[in-house]
């Protein structure tokens, strides 16, 4: 019967075997003798960070681009501007106090807490979008999810201390102008209502409005990571969008008792959003115009304008000098609602970071830089110690004294409690994850 396709007789086909067979015997013990020679080593990958090569460990799926996955090695720039904005906040919530004049806010538009924000979505980023590729998403949203709570439980734990302390130190001294001004007079009159409220994230004493706005964030990110490692350009021009319609038709979530959330989450979501980016390939795919001389001319010029707009809100002679227009433009800073030129600010100040200080700089190493660094690596712990010793040297400098000396006396130490503590929970942390130390049990003869 005829065939399409001929069939080797059963001794060619057995020749054939014997052959392939002593091939592949031959080919599998090089095989072996190679490796036994040669050690396999880490597979090597370039990964879109643009800033050199590491051992790849990370799996991606067939949907997930590797060019996404984050840098495994930590940086240190992180630390050290996380840090620094958690002493810039403590020394920011300080009224009347000469220090604070050394913080970011008074030179340009955006301040501490804008780089806390673009930081905390980066190293959120950075965590979970690896963990996520090595573990899958369910346990890296888990994980991430868990973060939240651990969060909220902070904020709740130093909410109610800081009506404590407020309102023991508003009453036992006889100051009521600090209940009004810290917005706890309500909680005074009716603590049931308000403690409710404040659980559910609504009311918010001053100068606790960051911790909510992290919390939320946090809360709604695990899909945003999911899609932003497959789609990072689009997820980020889905935030910009949400972040134009918020500020166009006033979206805001609604505060207790009444008006709205001091950080509009709407807003503020895209520097969280963007600093995820950042951490998952974007500073590569911003490299080329980061290291442009139209960026360094541009965005210099920017820095400089900003620093005139700000100050002019400071200096009525500054003021005098400025068109009424422009000036109005600029001022009031819209904190609330993230600015479009306070968010240009800072992405300006990002970009220049990334030009002129590598993540290789030697300097990051220097013991200077170790306090802030410290205190950016514990930055929960640290920033909560932070609001709390805030309104403390407050009441130093309003029941005390208000002279230059004790407000630098109360702002050094306050950083320094910081300090403190910081070096104080990694200490404690390394002490948990420390192997226990045996000692033999010597058995007595007889």
């Amino acid at each position: 019967m005829p065939h399409s396709r001929t069939s080797p007789t059963p001794a060619v086909g057995c020749m054939l075997w014997q052959d392939w067979s002593r091939q592949g015997l031959n080919a599998m013990g090089r095989l072996v003798a190679d490796i036994t020679r040669h050690p396999a080593r880490p597979r090597r990958r370039r990964l879109g960070n643009g800033e050199g090569e590491f051992p790849l460990k990370l799996r991606c799926n067939n949907d997930e681009d590797p060019r996404y996955a984050p840098d495994e090695r930590r940086d240190l720039r992180l630390d050290l501007f996380r840090g620094v904005a958690n002493w810039g906040i403590f020394l920011d919530h300080i009224p009347n106090n000469v220090v604070n004049w050394v913080t970011t806010r008074n030179y340009g538009f955006s301040d501490a807490a804008d780089l806390f924000i673009f930081i905390s979505g980066y190293t959120v980023a950075f965590v979970f979008a690896r963990m996520m590729l090595e573990r899958g998403f369910i346990v890296g949203a888990s994980r991430l999810l868990k973060r939240v709570w651990q969060i909220y439980v902070a904020h709740v734990f130093l909410f109610v201390l800081y009506l404590t302390e407020i309102g023991y130190l508003a009453q036992r001294y006889g100051n009521s102008g600090f209940t009004d001004e810290f917005n706890i007079r309500g909680f005074l009159a009716n603590p049931a209502q308000f403690l409710f409220e404040g659980l559910i994230l609504r009311f918010k004493p001053v100068n606790m409005d960051v911790l909510p706005l992290y919390i939320v964030l946090m809360g709604i990110f695990p899909p945003v990571l999911w899609l932003m490692r497959r789609r990072p350009n689009m997820t980020l021009a889905a935030s910009a969008l949400l972040y134009v319609m918020a500020r166009h038709f006033g979206w805001n979530f609604s505060a207790y008792p009444v008006g709205d959330w001091y950080f509009n989450p709407f807003a503020w979501q895209f520097l969280f959003t963007f600093g995820a980016w950042f951490a998952l390939g974007g500073s590569a795919q911003a490299m080329p115009f980061i290291r442009s001389r139209t960026a360094l001319v541009l965005g210099g010029s920017y820095l400089l304008f900003a620093l005139v707009m700000t100050m002019a809100a400071r200096f009525d002679e500054l003021r005098s000098l400025i068109p009424p227009e422009i000036y109005g433009a600029f001022n009031p800073n819209d904190k609330t609602n993230l600015a479009p030129y306070r968010l240009l600010h800072f992405v300006v100040f990002a970009f220049f970071v990334v030009r002129f200080l590598p993540r290789e700089w030697p300097g990051l190493e220097w013991p200077i830089f170790r306090p802030a660094i410290k205190c950016g690596q514990q930055s929960l712990e640290v920033f909560c110690a932070g609001i709390f010793l805030s309104f403390a040297a407050h009441f130093v400098l309003v029941e005390m004294s208000g002279g230059v000396w004790m407000q630098i006396a109360v702002s050094i130490v306050g950083i320094l409690m910081m300090t403190a503590l910081a070096y104080y929970r990694s200490w404690s942390k390394n002490a948990d994850k420390a192997p226990a130390k045996i000692k033999p049990i010597v058995v007595a003869a007889g």
